[in-house]
C-alpha cells in the first residue's frame, strides 16, 4: 500500500506468444504495461501506479531445457528461483544465485532487478549468470536471444539492457541461466571480530586460502545479532562470548577433504594477527543451517523494534569500514540516539544499513527525521563513490534520488535507450526514470 494504484486489468499469459499478443494490443491502444513476477520487490518496481495492465508471469512456469554438457538451464520467466535451483540439482549442477525470497521470487523479476544475494563473492550478480534472454518488446515484437554461448563478439550485448532494467524496456519471458559443477565440500564458519577494519583484512585472507573458494563473506554487527536472539525463537548465540562484529564465511571446493586444513590454518593465522577473537566451524549441515538462519532472520528481528529506515547501499570493498564510521557519525548528528544496524555482503561491498528509532522516542518524531537521515546516509555514500541501491533496484522509491545523484550524461544515455525501445513510454511507467 505504500506505492501504487489500481490496474485496469491483470493478465496472466501462459506463453511468450500470449505475452506478445497482450503487449501488442496494449501498444495499439496506448495503454501502459506493468510486468509483475513474484511480488517480492522492496522499492515498488512491480507495482502499478494506476490504470496500467499488469502482466503477471505466474503461469509461465516451464523448465524448457537443462543441459549438463552446456552447463545451462533454459526457463520461463515465471519459474521461481528455488525451482531453478532444484532443476539444476536434478542434473547434478548448481545455479548459485541465493536470496532470502528464493521460494517466491521469479526468474523474470530476478533478472529485471539484477538480484545479488549471498554468493556474489564467488559467482557474481544475476548479470553474470545469464547467458541468453527472451523478451517481448514494447511494440509486441519478440526478441529471441536464448543463446547458450559464452562468447559472442558480434555487437552490443543486448540482454544486458533488460538485466536490471526493471521492466522499463520490455517483458522478460525466458532466460538461459549459467550453471556450475556442484561443490563436493562446504565449510561454514562464524568468527567474532573487533572491527570492520579487521573484517576487511580477514576477507583478504579468506580469498587467499587454498583448497577452495570463499563463496560468501557476510558482515554482521553485534546489535543485530542481539535482536535476532531476542526475537527469533530457537536461535542460539554462535560464540561463547559477545563480540563487536561477526563474519559468516562459507568456503566451497570441487574436491572432498580439500578445505579443512587450509581453512583451519587461515583461522589460526587470523587469530594470531588479531583479525578475529574467536571462531566456530559448523560441524554438520544442521549447524551450518543454524548459522545461516541467524543471518536470514535479521530483517524479521528488526520489525518489533519500532520505526526504521532501511538503506541498501554499496561502496568499494576497501571503503566499507570508513563508510560505516562516517555514516554512523552523520546519522547521529541528525537523529541523536538512533540505533544503527549494519549487516550484509562485505565480500562485494553491499551493506544493509538500517536505522532504528531511539529507544523511548516518539515514532512520529523519528518519521519526521527520515528525510534528513536518508540524505545523511546517501551523502556519505556519494563521498565514497558508492551506490544508493546495491541490489534492490530503483523502482518508485529511489527514482528521485537517482535523478539527483547520477551524472547528467548517465541519465541522458538511459533516457536515450528508453526512448529508442519504448518511444511511447508504455513499459512500466514511473519506474527508474
Amino acid at each position: 500500500g505504500r506505492w501504487g494504484g489500481e490496474p485496469s486489468l491483470v493478465v496472466a499469459p501462459a506463453s511468450t506468444e500470449e505475452t506478445a499478443r497482450v503487449v501488442k494490443a496494449c501498444a495499439a491502444a496506448r495503454v501502459a504495461v506493468t510486468p509483475q513476477g513474484g511480488n517480492t520487490g522492496l522499492v515498488g518496481g512491480q507495482t502499478p501506479l494506476g490504470g496500467e495492465v499488469v502482466i503477471t508471469m505466474k503461469r509461465m512456469r516451464k523448465i524448457r531445457d537443462a543441459s549438463p554438457l552446456d552447463n545451462s538451464l533454459t526457463v520461463d520467466a515465471g519459474v521461481t528461483l528455488a525451482e531453478a535451483q532444484e532443476a539444476a540439482a536434478r542434473i547434478d549442477r548448481l545455479f548459485p544465485l541465493s536470496i532470502g525470497s528464493e521460494g517466491t521470487c521469479q526468474i523474470g523479476g530476478v533478472i529485471s532487478t539484477n538480484a545479488g544475494g549471498v554468493n556474489v563473492l564467488r559467482y557474481g550478480n544475476t548479470r553474470d549468470l545469464v547467458l541468453g534472454l527472451e523478451a517481448v518488446l514494447p511494440n509486441g515484437e519478440t526478441w529471441n536471444g536464448l543463446k547458450r554461448l559464452r562468447k559472442d563478439n558480434t555487437g552490443y550485448d543486448l540482454k544486458q539492457l533488460f538485466i536490471g532494467g526493471e521492466g522499463t524496456l520490455g517483458v522478460v519471458t525466458g532466460a538461459v541461466l549459467k550453471l556450475f559443477p556442484r561443490p563436493k565440500e562446504k565449510m561454514t564458519i562464524i568468527a567474532g571480530l573487533p572491527s570492520p577494519e579487521a573484517a576487511l583484512r580477514l576477507l583478504s585472507r579468506a580469498q587467499g586460502t587454498g583448497g577452495g573458494d570463499a563463496t560468501s563473506f557476510e558482515l554482521m554487527s553485534r546489535y543485530i545479532i542481539s535482536l535476532v536472539l531476542k526475537h527469533i525463537p530457537g536461535v542460539r548465540d554462535p560464540l561463547s562470548a559477545a563480540h563487536p562484529w561477526y563474519a559468516l564465511i562459507e568456503f566451497s571446493s570441487g574436491h572432498e577433504g580439500a578445505l579443512r586444513a587450509p581453512v583451519e590454518a587461515m583461522l589460526e593465522d587470523a587469530l594470531a594477527a588479531g583479525e578475529i577473537s574467536d571462531a566456530a566451524i559448523a560441524e554438520s549441515e544442521a549447524q551450518a543451517a543454524q548459522f545461516w538462519r541467524m543471518r536470514h532472520s535479521m530483517s524479521e528481528a528488526m520489525r518489533p523494534e519500532g520505526g526504521q529506515a532501511k538503506y541498501d547501499v554499496s561502496a568499494p570493498v576497501a571503503a566499507v569500514p570508513q563508510f560505516l564510521n562516517d555514516a554512523d557519525a552523520a546519522v547521529e548528528r541528525v537523529c541523536p540516539g538512533a540505533r544503527i544496524i549494519a549487516f550484509g555482503h562485505m565480500g562485494d561491498g553491499n551493506i544493509h544499513y538500517d536505522v532504528l528509532q531511539p529507544i523511548g522516542s516518539d515514532p512520529r518524531d523519528f518519521e519526521r527525521r527520515q528525510d534528513a537521515i536518508e540524505a545523511a546516509v546517501y551523502d556519505v555514500i556519494d563521498r565514497h563513490h558508492g551506490s544508493i541501491s546495491a541490489e534492490h533496484g530503483v523502482g518508485v522509491a529511489r527514482r528521485a534520488d537517482i535523478a539527483r545523484r547520477k551524472q547528467r550524461a548517465e541519465i541522458a544515455m538511459m533516457r536515450a535507450v528508453k526512448a529508442a525501445l519504448d518511444p511511447l513510454g508504455l513499459m512500466n511507467p514511473g519506474k527508474m526514470l
